[in-house]
Order: structure tokens, then C-alpha cells, then sequence
């Protein structure tokens, strides 16, 4: 029940500590009917918060719990709509600054196991893990350190999961957006001895924005996905009502019907999408030229990302 698991939770954060059974107790009041409210998610942070240590059980819990009512707090399952992200956001900057890193990480593993999320959470947890990479400094959940001197190799793998996750501006591709975020973060820290990962993931991460490709309906935004549920949860029997919404919505659909007829199909032609995302377009060499323009030289970074598109051409 709510009741008791926000009971815990408070007697947890006046302490300012949680035990192995008041974590143990959370997990059965919180799973035993399967989900987590928003009462008993803010309960978590407000003990978050007021924990002087953090153990890997309590991060665990956190993470999993807090990702569980954002994704799947109302449907449908793996998405959050505006209202969501916006609590989510404001849970993380109330005052600020990123109280914790199993609040990154939260963030993090929300963008990654997401079908999609509204635009305000992808921006917002893009920029908080900028901020922590250039300021942040601990223990990661990952492993290893954030750094407020260089890129670790902790921060790499922060990185690369965050530009390349499903429910981030890009599903599994990096986007503008991620590309100028990584060429703030080498500017930033040119003069630094970031990690040896670091080197790739920057060649790497632009590249992909260069030469790769996203299906135009690659994510389907929360409101669309609602009606497709509702659609296929509606069992009432009416072959022209649903044959009339396929010809409507879904002309791929026909496509397949036509092949179960004999017909021939005519799809995506998924190897020329990805031959037109390997030609370097006008905008893409304009936006590239501007920013290894920005400061008025060629680093060796951008040197070995130029290098690396001549030989692909």
C-alpha cells in the first residue's frame, strides 16, 4: 500500500540512512501490486536526498523504481508524456544541480530503455550529463569517476550510452544535437589528458551524424502510441471498420497484404536509405565547416575526423 511504503520511506530520510530491511520491506510494499505511484516515487527522492551514503542495493532500487513510474506509470509502456518528464525534471532540479549520480543514472537508463520521450526530457537530460562531464565530480554507477579536470573513461561511457539510446533525440543514431554536444566537450577539455576513449567516441559519434541514417517514423510519439492501443485493444468485430483504418493509418500494412496476395511488395529499400546516409549532404558540410570554424583552428581531433570522412568517400 501507498500508506506504508511512504511510512518507510519517511522514517528512512529522518534517519538519514536506510537499513538492509527498511530497503527490503520498500521492494515488497512497492512491487507487491505492481506499481509505483507518484506519491511513493516522491518519497524516494526525498529520501534520496537525504541520505548521507548511497549503497549499490539502494542505487538499484532507486533507479529501477523511479524509471518504473516515469515509463510505465500510465500507459502506454515505455514512454512518459509531458506531465511526466516535466515531474522528473523538476524531482532533479529543484535546486539546481543533480543532488546524486544514481540521479543521473536514473536520467540515463530512462533515455535508454525508452521507446521515445518527449523533446523537453531529451534536451534536459542531455545537458545535465554535459554539465556533470565537464563539472561533476565521485563515484559513477558505472564504474569509475567523473572528472571536473578531463573526460574519464567513465564519462565516455555515460556519453556514448546517452547519444546512442533509444528514447534520446535519436533512436540509436546520433543527432545534431548530440553531435554539437560533443564537440562543446572537446573544446572544452582540448587542453586536458582526457581517456583514451575519448578520441573514438568523438570521431565515432560525428561520423555517425554524418554519414547515418534515421527512419523518418523511427519513434512513435506518445500520443500516436496511445492510439494504436486503443485500436487493437477495441475487440469489437467489424472487418470494414478495421479494414478502413489500415488503408488510413497504415499503407505499409496494405503493402504486406499485398504480398500474402500475391502481390509484390514495395517497402523502405533499407540498403539505398543507408547508401543516401553515407553522401555527406550540402547542410551537413556547411554545419560541419562551421563548427571546426568556431574557434579559428583545426585540432588534432577534427584533423583525424576529416581524415576519417575523406578515406569513407
Amino acid at each position: 500500500m501507498t500508506t506504508q511504503f511512504i511510512d518507510i520511506a519517511a522514517r528512512a530520510a529522518a534517519d538519514g540512512q536506510i537499513t538492509a530491511e527498511e530497503l527490503l520491506a520498500l521492494r515488497r510494499e512497492g512491487w507487491g501490486d505492481g506499481v509505483i505511484t507518484r506519491a511513493e516515487a516522491e518519497a524516494l527522492f526525498v529520501l534520496n536526498n537525504s541520505l548521507g551514503e548511497r549503497s549499490t542495493e539502494w542505487c538499484d532500487f532507486f533507479v529501477e523504481a523511479i524509471g518504473e513510474f516515469v515509463l510505465n506509470g500510465t500507459p502506454p509502456r515505455l514512454q512518459c508524456n509531458d506531465e511526466e518528464a516535466q515531474w522528473l525534471i523538476d524531482q532533479i532540479d529543484h535546486d539546481g544541480v543533480v543532488e546524486s549520480m544514481v540521479e543521473l543514472e536514473t536520467m540515463v537508463r530512462i533515455i535508454e530503455r525508452a521507446e521515445n520521450t518527449p523533446d523537453r526530457l531529451k534536451t534536459y537530460v542531455l545537458a545535465q550529463v554535459e554539465r556533470e562531464v565537464l563539472s561533476g565530480t565521485g563515484p559513477t554507477r558505472c564504474g569509475g569517476e567523473l572528472s571536473a579536470t578531463h573526460i574519464s573513461t567513465a564519462e565516455c561511457r555515460i556519453i556514448r550510452r546517452v547519444i546512442w539510446a533509444s528514447g534520446g533525440h535519436g533512436p540509436a543514431a546520433v543527432t545534431r544535437f548530440d553531435a554539437e554536444m560533443l564537440f562543446r566537450l572537446k573544446d572544452e577539455t582540448l587542453a586536458e589528458e582526457n581517456a583514451a576513449e575519448w578520441d573514438d567516441l568523438f570521431i565515432d559519434g560525428i561520423a555517425n551524424y554524418l554519414k547515418g541514417f534515421t527512419l523518418q517514423h523511427a519513434q512513435v510519439s506518445h500520443e500516436r502510441k496511445r492510439e494504436l492501443e486503443a485500436f487493437v485493444a477495441d475487440n469489437r468485430a467489424n472487418v470494414g471498420r478495421f479494414m478502413g483504418q489500415v488503408a488510413k493509418e497504415a499503407p505499409q500494412v496494405l503493402n504486406h497484404l499485398g504480398k500474402v496476395f500475391g502481390k509484390k511488395k514495395s517497402g523502405p529499400d533499407y540498403g539505398a536509405l543507408a547508401a543516401a546516409g553515407e553522401v555527406v549532404t550540402d547542410y551537413e558540410n556547411a554545419w560541419l565547416e562551421g563548427m571546426i570554424d568556431a574557434d579559428g583552428e583545426i585540432d588534432d581531433l577534427e584533423s583525424r575526423l576529416i581524415a576519417r570522412l575523406a578515406t569513407e568517400m
